[in-house]
């Protein structure tokens, strides 16, 4: 019972944070498990076969704050599926140890532009919310995000989230909400691929049963705090999650100790920290700005003067938009 409540515990949080930023829930989840002494095969199918109710709950509650762009979804998951499948069945031959260091300098830079993008310059279109990707761009990344996902035990959300926001040109929202919900099709095939390969007696009831039951806890508040957050303060959190998520790789590969990768973190945090006050700020700005805008409007048009503390409701909800 103990093992249920802590990996329940795990799973709200790891859902937490990959429904509101649209990563880390396998990374977050099998990183515990791998820690617990679980093979890394077994523990990326107990997260992969969590995934199912989490991802499946998520994708529902998205959907219902409108956070889902359907075509997306479809071209980018259907070749994720693919992907994982090959990458749940190569697992167990398969060392991603080399791979990772470069993948994770890759990511990295993605997360440093993305951090910069939206903390200090927002994209001027960043509300879109039909992707303006093809096909010829969303299958490979899929392929390779869904491959890299099952035989690494997360990396749905970091390969697939930070390659789409880079653009600039889809909201933030609709980037998490689909990506969150195709990630539904890559536990599907992973866990098939898993079931194949490895059978079940390698399985824990108790930690998939947990991971599932914190994960669709959190599912719909998740989905509920991404329409929340504005578009600028979002895309910097994402960036730091990115960047702190691949910090750690790299220092792990390349040997770094305790301390030095202490400090290395504490600098992240402080920087994350400072970029997020400044996304803040812009959002505020950009909001004060609108609200003055509309008061001047409306003062021109009717001679009467707009109280500074009172405003136009649809006008605080186009300056809402704005974040």
């Amino acid at each position: 019972m103990r093992t249920l409540i802590v990996f329940a515990v795990v799973g709200f949080g790891a859902q937490l944070v990959d429904g509101a930023l649209g990563m880390a829930y396998g990374v977050t989840s099998t990183s515990l498990l791998l820690i617990a002494g679980i093979n890394p095969a077994a523990a990326s199918a107990s997260v992969h076969l969590a995934e199912l109710g989490t991802t499946l709950v998520s994708g529902a509650s998205h959907w219902r704050f409108g956070n889902v762009d359907w075509k997306l979804v479809l071209r980018l998951g259907v070749p994720g599926a693919i992907g994982a499948f090959l990458g749940a069945t190569a697992l167990s031959a398969l060392s991603t140890q080399d791979a990772a260091p470069i993948m994770s300098g890759i990511l990295l830079a993605l997360g440093v532009y993305i951090l910069l993008r939206f903390s200090i310059r927002p994209p001027k279109a960043p509300t879109a919310r039909m992707s303006p990707h093809r096909k010829r761009f969303l299958s490979p990344l899929g392929l390779v995000a869904g491959f890299v996902d099952a035989s690494g035990g997360g990396g749905w959300g970091p390969v697939a989230t930070p390659a789409l926001l880079t653009a600039g040109r889809t909201a933030p929202r609709t980037v998490i909400g689909s990506v969150d919900t195709s990630e539904f099709l890559v536990a599907l095939a992973a866990s098939v691929g898993f079931l194949i390969g490895l059978g079940t007696e390698v399985l824990d009831p108790f930690t998939i049963g947990g991971l599932l039951l914190g994960g669709v806890l959190a599912a719909p508040l998740a989905a509920w705090l991404v329409t929340k957050v504005p578009t600028p303060v979002l895309g910097t959190a994402v960036g730091g999650i990115i960047i702190l998520t691949n910090t750690r790789t790299i220092l792990r590969a390349a040997e770094i100790d305790g301390g030095l990768r202490t400090t290395i973190y504490l600098i992240i945090v402080a920087a994350w920290i400072a970029a997020v006050g400044v996304a803040v700020a812009k959002v505020r700005a950009a909001r004060a700005e609108v609200l003055g805008t509309t008061r001047l409007a409306v003062a021109d048009h009717t001679g009467v003067e707009v109280p500074a503390g009172r405003g136009v409701a649809v006008q605080e909800h186009r300056a809402d938009d704005l974040g």
